[in-house]
């Protein structure tokens, strides 16, 4: 075997360049297997968002005429007298037959209806009592919504314990 002068390489340029060139062949070539095994991709569909705006709801006014209201036989409830009910106490409606008991914004049976209690509705007695029409008047808000309040007529109120 010859050996190589003192100050020269072993390898020739070529060989130096063929190297590179078949290295990066096969980079590329490994790059291109691995692209071509990947499972492919499912087309993407845009979905559009159907959104439906419903709008809040809104006070209805409604006429009610006095002759609609439960006619009470005496201006006191059934077993109940005067002094069971008082401010501070909770009453829940009770008596309507399923019709609910209108809470007004005044005392009497001409005032505007601001809300219907349900039959077994709780409420605090806020004020009272006053005398109009003929009936014994109650200020009522309910305990956990002091928006809903009005005057209701003491017949169809029963007292409860505080919830």
């Amino acid at each position: 075997m010859k050996q190589a002068p003192a100050g020269r390489s072993r390898f020739s340029p070529l060989i130096v360049i063929g190297s590179v060139v078949i290295g990066g062949g096969l980079f590329l070539l490994v790059i291109l297997l691995v692209n071509w095994s990947r499972p492919t991709r499912p087309p993407v569909e845009v979905v559009t968002a159907a959104l439906t705006l419903i709008p809040a709801p809104t006070y209805t006014p409604t006429q009610v005429k006095a002759e609609e209201e439960p006619t009470p036989t005496s201006a006191f409830p059934e077993g109940s007298s005067n002094g069971i009910f008082s401010v501070g106490a909770y009453v829940k409606v009770s008596g309507t037959g399923g019709a609910g008991l209108r809470l007004r914004t005044q005392p009497g049976l001409e005032a505007e209806p601001e809300f219907l209690g349900v039959e077994d509705e709780i409420f605090k007695i806020e004020a009272g009592p006053e005398e109009v029409d003929g009936y014994v008047w109650w200020y009522l808000v309910a305990p956990f919504e002091a928006s809903t309040n009005g005057w209701a007529v003491a017949n169809y109120l029963e007292i409860v314990q505080e919830p």
